[in-house]
């Protein structure tokens, strides 16, 4: 650790002293030009009194990533624990919350699923059709409602590709071979943007074998008059799942998932007023086999149905910037084990944004009032506040509500192992964060201290040692605080800009009233953090990028991971290698899965225009 962090010292050192020597103007796409999409109030980066990381479309095209799970690892106080590659199966964590916790969006469409937060990333799409991710780190109920307990990720997909077809073509350790079909199309009165894609591999040890598939269909109709916009995805993932849930030599998991979504909206507006109507179908497939070659042995079956409709609005006056909107959706789950569930939501969600002492102090209160038809009412108010002390220098702060409704999962699942509760109440929490945040073209800062105390969290506990059998259950207390710091830095360099990356985050996730060793809860938690990434470009056509990442857990388990690519680009194609876990470290994310050795990929893309 100390040496990974020196030499990440010394590349801080040595960028700033590159930059002493070229301070020519950097022209990059600047963060406080990008408009934050992930709320009712729509507002440029630097003007949102929240803690929110910006994934750019260039930070995607250098991050020696090749998929979302990949890519969201280099987000500090973002926590992704894979089991194994490939994307297959990853949970998703932010600022400590449970997998449950967290919300994922696409284009604002909410993919939550009732099942299980397990398949939160299965809805991840392709890097090749996203334009940017929106990280809204701290408690999102206000907004979107109860699944965003901990912080929320919004997807945003790319609006066309004008008349582009690119192929790609990728192999490489393990028996990797990717391919996939990007092409856009642009015509009179609509565009299309469509992306097949599959991504498989042998598996770098025993029954992690895996072939995915990745289908993805964006139009945009009547662009002359009045746009209406389609969304249509499919993702399916099909995997050896060894150890991902027992150690039991003799089982062999295997599983089957399935995410779809459809979705259309569009967008009336003037000067002041802004409606935004959308209507979604969500699908989610969830087969497991505890034997892969035995199904009969003990097989899960969850087919999880979800209809939805919003209109979110914005209206601008004297007094400052209101937004408002409503949900309501119905849930549908067909499962052998979790029986026949229906669900039905509705959301309100309202706020104000009030700007005062000639715009520099904004005062935003909300709240969101949410129905469930099997939990009844519940309200979420919350407050941000953020002062401007320059152009570029703001002070923020925020405080409010959280909530989570038990998952069909908590609620009624039973194996030889685990029990489920239907006696469960809902998690709440009332968390409060400070922070500060400088934006220019050349850097971006941001440093925020946290704290959330949490209610009826739900965990599976034991009575005790001795028992094997987990049961679901709501915790008395646990608090949850911790610090984050994220900076980027963008300097010229013989012509070219050279950019450098650096967060860290400390979480100290403490359980109160409850023996750790009987409980599942906060295991594993990502403790300490610390991420960099430098990319250059010393020549027109070839540019090059390193990951370094480090993570302490409260286990004691500390790893190291460096990962690294080089893009060499000739005319109309570009030539890839990307490497992961160059030292080959060796360390577990998630339950009992070791994480490959050192590997590469090779990949070649050509474009046609």
């Amino acid at each position: 650790m100390k040496k990974s962090i020196l030499f990440s010292t010394i590349l801080i050192v040595g960028a700033f002293q590159v930059q002493a020597q070229h301070d020519d103007a950097v022209k990059v796409d600047s963060l406080s030009e990008v408009v934050v999409t992930a709320n009712r109030i729509n507002l440029p980066f630097k003007e949102n009194s929240r803690t929110i990381n910006i994934i750019t479309s260039s930070d995607i095209k250098n991050s020696a990533a090749v998929n979302v799970t990949d890519l969201l690892q280099q987000v500090a106080g973002v926590d992704i624990r894979r089991r194994g590659t490939g994307g297959s199966q990853a949970d998703l964590y932010i600022r400590g919350g449970g997998f449950d916790q967290t919300l994922l969006l696409i284009d604002g469409v909410k993919m939550d699923d009732a099942q299980t937060g397990h398949h939160t990333m299965n809805a991840a799409l392709p890097l090749e059709v996203i334009e940017r991710i929106e990280i809204i780190k701290g408690p999102a109920a206000r907004v979107f409602g109860q699944n965003a307990f901990a912080g929320a990720i919004n997807i945003i997909t790319k609006k066309n590709l004008n008349n582009s077809v690119s192929l790609n073509v990728e192999a490489g350790s393990f028996g990797q071979l990717n391919g996939s079909v990007t092409a856009g199309t642009d015509m009179k009165n609509s565009s299309h943007i469509i992306h097949v894609g599959r991504v498989t591999s042998a598996g770098y040890r025993y029954n992690s074998d895996y072939d995915n598939g990745n289908y993805y269909l964006k139009s945009i109709f009547n662009k002359n008059a009045q746009p209406i916009e389609m969304t249509a995805t499919f993702l399916e993932r099909n995997f050896g799942a060894e150890n991902f849930y027992t150690t039991n030599p003799a089982y062999n998991e295997y599983e089957e998932t399935q995410n779809s979504l459809l979705a259309f909206s569009t967008t009336f507006k003037n000067n002041k007023l802004k409606i935004q109507p959308r209507i979604y179908w969500k699908r989610n497939q969830d087969l497991f086999l505890l034997k892969r070659n035995e199904p009969s042995f003990f097989r899960n079956m969850h087919i999880s149905n979800k209809i939805g409709m919003e209109t979110n609005a914005s209206y601008a006056s004297k007094l400052g910037i209101t937004g408002m909107g409503v949900e309501l959706s119905k849930i549908y789950l067909r499962s052998n084990n979790l029986g026949n569930r229906n669900r039905f939501m509705s959301n309100v969600f309202l706020e104000h944004r009030f700007s005062i002492a000639d715009n520099k102090l904004d005062i935003t209160p909300g709240v969101a009032l949410t129905y469930f038809s099997d939990f009844k009412f519940h309200a979420f108010p919350g407050l941000d506040i953020g002062y401007d002390l320059t152009d570029n220098f703001k002070v923020y702060g925020n405080i409010g509500y959280t909530y989570r409704i038990p998952t069909y999962t908590d609620l009624y699942y039973n194996d030889p192992v685990t029990s489920g509760n239907a006696n469960l109440e809902p998690e709440e929490a009332l968390a409060q964060e400070l922070g500060l945040k400088y934006t220019t073209p050349k850097f971006n800062v941001s440093i925020a201290v946290f704290n959330r105390d949490a209610d009826n969290l739900i965990d599976y506990v034991r009575n005790n040692v001795a028992e094997d059998v987990f049961v679901a259950t709501n915790i008395t207390e646990v608090n949850t605080k911790g610090l984050e710091l994220d900076a980027v830095y963008n300097f010229k360099f013989k012509d070219y800009i050279q950019t450098l990356s650096v967060g860290y985050a400390f979480l100290d996730d403490n359980i109160l009233d409850q023996n750790e060793e009987l409980s599942r809860y906060s295991l594993n938690t990502l403790k300490h953090q610390y991420t960099t990434r430098l990319s250059t470009q010393f020549f027109k056509n070839v540019r090059q990028n390193i990951v370094y990442k480090y993570a302490e857990r409260t286990t004691g388990q500390t790893y190291n991971v460096w990962d690294a690519s080089l893009a060499v680009k000739v005319k109309q194609a570009e030539i890839t290698i990307t490497a992961s876990n160059i030292f080959d470290e060796d360390y577990i994310e998630s339950g009992f899965v070791p994480m490959p050795p050192s590997n590469v990929l090779f990949g070649l893309r050509y474009s046609f225009k």
